[in-house]
This record gives C-alpha cells, sequence and structure tokens, in this order.
C-alpha cells in the first residue's frame, strides 16, 4: 500500500493537524517531506515527532527557498488561499493540495462526502451510524476531526467524510459515491470573497460524479436546491416535511423513506428542527449507498450528537441554559432560535464579514440579548428597539445577566452566530466555559448566594 508517493519532494504548508497528518502520511507513501510553518518550532507540539518520523521542519516564516526542488505543494485548510506562500507555489506551476485531494488520491474504498453550511459533523457521524448498523467498517473523517488522507491508508470498507468549504476548494479528484449538500447560507465570507465563490467551493463537493453516483440534496433550502440540481448524476431530495416520491422526510416524528418504489418508515426523530433534517438528511446518504431501511433505524436511533449543539447544560433556579456554541453562523443561530420561545440570547464572537441582521427574524423568540466579543456593537445595531440588550466581557458575566434577565423557568440560549476566535481557542471552550458558568451559578443559587 506503500509508495504512491515514491519520488515526490512535497512541500507542507501548516504544522496543524491537517498539514501534521499530510506529512506523516506522505513520508509513509514515500515522498521526501519538508514542512513550512509561521510559527517557532519552540511552539509547535508536532514538532519533535515529525522530525522523528523523517520530515524536515522549517520553523519561524514561510520563505520562497522553502519550495525549492519542490514537486507538489500541501496545504491545511487554515491557510489562507492567498497566502503569498501559495502564491509563490502558484507562480512556479507547483500543484497545490489540500487535504481532500490528498485524500482523494489514497482513498480506494467508497465513500460518502457531506458538506453544507451547518449540521455537517452530526450528518457525517449518523451516516457512520447508519452504516455500521448495517455491518460495514466504516469511519469519519475530514473535517470531523480525523483527517481524510490517514483514514484512507487505514483499511476500512468505507469512508464518511465532512468537508469544509476551505477544504473543497483546493480539490479536483474527489469523487464520493454519495455526496451531500445540506444546506447554504451566508459563512466565512472574510476569507471566501463573497457568497458565490463561497457556494462554488460547497458545489465542488459533486463535481466528479457521474452515473452511478447519487447526489443528496435539500429540497427546503432554495438557494442550495438550486446547486444540487446541477450535479452530474442521480440526484435524491430530503426535507423536515412531508416527503414526495424520491425523498426522504417527515410524516410527524416520523422519518419516512420514499426513495424506492416503497414507502419505508425510518423511526421518530424527535427534536429541533436542525436535527430532524440532519437526520433526513443521513438516511437518504445511507440508503443511496445501499444501506437497507432497518439498518437505518437502528443507526439513528441509537446515535448521540456531539457536544455543544443544543444540548442542556444546566437548570439554574427552574432556567435552562441550552449550549448551542457550534451556532458558528446567522443561519445556525436561527435554527436554534426557533426552538425556543421567550428566551435570553447570549450571541457574539467574530463575524467573518457576515452581516448579522437577519438574526431580527428570530426576534420573536427572545426576551433579550447578551452581546459579546467583537461583534457586541453590531449586535446591539442589529436588536436597538427590538429587544433589550445588555453587553458583557465575557461568557462568565453573560451567563450571569442573562440568569437575571430569564423569566421564571425561563431559558438562556448560547447560539452566537459568530466564530469564537476572538475570545476562545474554539467553539467547544467557549461552550465549555458557558456550561461550567451555568453550574458555577447553580451551585451559588443552591446555597442561598443569590
Amino acid at each position: 500500500m506503500s509508495g504512491r508517493f515514491e519520488g515526490e519532494r512535497a512541500v507542507v504548508i501548516g504544522a496543524g493537524v491537517a498539514g501534521s497528518s499530510a506529512a506523516r502520511v506522505l513520508v509513509a507513501e514515500g515522498a521526501t517531506v519538508r514542512v513550512s510553518e509561521l510559527r517557532s518550532e519552540a511552539e509547535l507540539s508536532t514538532a519533535a515527532a515529525l522530525r522523528d518520523a523523517g520530515v524536515e521542519m522549517l520553523t519561524g516564516g514561510h520563505e520562497p527557498a522553502h519550495l525549492d526542488g519542490a514537486t507538489l505543494v500541501v496545504t491545511g485548510p487554515g491557510v489562507p488561499e492567498r497566502a503569498s506562500v501559495l502564491t509563490w507555489a502558484r507562480a512556479r506551476g507547483l500543484p497545490v493540495w489540500g487535504e481532500m485531494e490528498l485524500g482523494a488520491h489514497l482513498a480506494e474504498v467508497p465513500y460518502v462526502a457531506v458538506t453544507g453550511t451547518n449540521g455537517k459533523t452530526t450528518t457525517t457521524g449518523m451516516i457512520e451510524a447508519c452504516l455500521r448498523a448495517d455491518g460495514v467498517d466504516a469511519v469519519a473523517c475530514g473535517n470531523i476531526g480525523h483527517p481524510f488522507p490517514e483514514a484512507a491508508r487505514e483499511g476500512h470498507e468505507a469512508l464518511v467524510v465532512e468537508c469544509s468549504s476551505f477544504q473543497l476548494r483546493l480539490q479536483e479528484s474527489l469523487h464520493p459515491r454519495v455526496s451531500v449538500l445540506l444546506n447554504l447560507a451566508p459563512d466565512h465570507l472574510d476569507e471566501h470573497g463573497s457568497f458565490d465563490a463561497y457556494a462554488d467551493a460547497k458545489a465542488r463537493i459533486f463535481a466528479r460524479q457521474g452515473p452511478g453516483d447519487t447526489h443528496v440534496g435539500n429540497g427546503d433550502d432554495p438557494v442550495a436546491s438550486a446547486r444540487s440540481a446541477e450535479a452530474p448524476c442521480e440526484v435524491a431530495w430530503f426535507r423536515i416535511g412531508r416527503p414526495g416520491e424520491g425523498e426522504v422526510g417527515f410524516e410527524e416524528d416520523e422519518l419516512v423513506s420514499r426513495l424506492g418504489q416503497e414507502r419505508e418508515p425510518l423511526g421518530e426523530v424527535a427534536g429541533a428542527s436542525g436535527l430532524r433534517a440532519d437526520a433526513a438528511a443521513a438516511a437518504a446518504s445511507a440508503l443511496a449507498f445501499g444501506v437497507g431501511a432497518a439498518a437505518v433505524r437502528r443507526g439513528l436511533s441509537g446515535f448521540e450528537p456531539a457536544l455543544h449543539r443544543g444540548q442542556v447544560a444546566a437548570v439554574v433556579g427552574g432556567v435552562r441554559f441550552i449550549d448551542d456554541s457550534k451556532a458558528t453562523n446567522v443561519h445556525a443561530a436561527l435554527a436554534a432560535i426557533g426552538g425556543v420561545d421567550d428566551a435570553v440570547l447570549i450571541a457574539g464572537g467574530r463575524a467573518k464579514g457576515v452581516d448579522l441582521s437577519p438574526l431580527t427574524t428570530g426576534a420573536a423568540h427572545l426576551r433579550a440579548v447578551i452581546a459579546i466579543g467583537e461583534a457586541a456593537p453590531a449586535l446591539a445595531e442589529v436588536f436597538s428597539g427590538l429587544r433589550p440588550v445588555r453587553r458583557a466581557e465575557s461568557i462568565e458575566d453573560a451567563v450571569r445577566l442573562a440568569f437575571d434577565l430569564a423569566g421564571p423557568e425561563g431559558t438562556v440560549l448560547l447560539a452566537p452566530a459568530c466564530a469564537s476566535w476572538d475570545q476562545f481557542r474554539d467553539y467547544a471552550e467557549r461552550g465549555d466555559r458557558f456550561a461550567a458558568a451555568a453550574r458555577s451559578l447553580g451551585q451559588e443559587v443552591s446555597a442561598g448566594g443569590r
């Protein structure tokens, strides 16, 4: 299985999770590898292990000389497309690959590829669960945290690949048996430059599909469905309402497939519309892959969503604190807001160049807004005259302010509509601190401190 990159002289840009993985895989496949990294070696936890694996480490900043002698450049998704080092590589005529392209060259088993603005990780996990319930040795990988190139070398029978827009824009060879476009809404416009460019990147997920393949599209999302209709293969549709012929959807709380000639019940899925949509998409994808309806029912019934996706973190004095820290854009935040009533919303962070004003369409579900982070002034302006807005300097302060504003048996919802990078390492740290602050507040209330 080794030696597929024998003779290649690869330069990997960045020593993060994806970059370190790519470097290890390329070495294992016979390439000579060097890593070019902005950070100093002292700042890298991966440097020693990569050196031990035979990787040359060039740290402390990118230099044109780092590309001397290279035949291939592989970049992590966190490196901006307009970064100087990638510009230098293209000027030299070097191929520039990302994680999806490298994984596609290594994959020898069929795979499902999942993208969309929201719901990717949950849907990817659900599809994995359905395949495993059918006895298929499948593993979730890609943007979910387990790099696609590594998973492609592990000998599984199938892969379920979560794909971000950053990963898709640098791929030419990705050819999934089943592709999924969950939804499309403005996100990451600071990096992509426009919504059209962002949507173009997402649509690359089905670019190489053809006869014998299936694309799964969202029948409820006009923007996404217009893109899905362009897929050069059969299209199966999902929706959260009653399904028509060739669709998967819901009759009340029961998930139903009408992809074949028979109506097939797939079990009950309660909860917010976002989770129902993810379940419908996962079911359609698994069925298109060849999984039986009984296995889909088993897979979905036993699936547990990952953290920070709408769980109740604490109940304090009758007030529920809901952690939806993964709602990092307006589309996801509105889905979370639509599932509550008379709630205090905690929102804000880094807006990524996105207009936050559509959040006001959810104002009827809100009692007040607590604004945090870089986007706090914009949120205060957006909700001015619609709902009371208070600003908080920290997530801990936001939790206390929200509790004071919540009514009896009320709800506090963390659905930031923004990235976390202005104040936190990632959305998980933001959610963890929100939950910890709510639990700490609960201890104070129980002790009679408030």
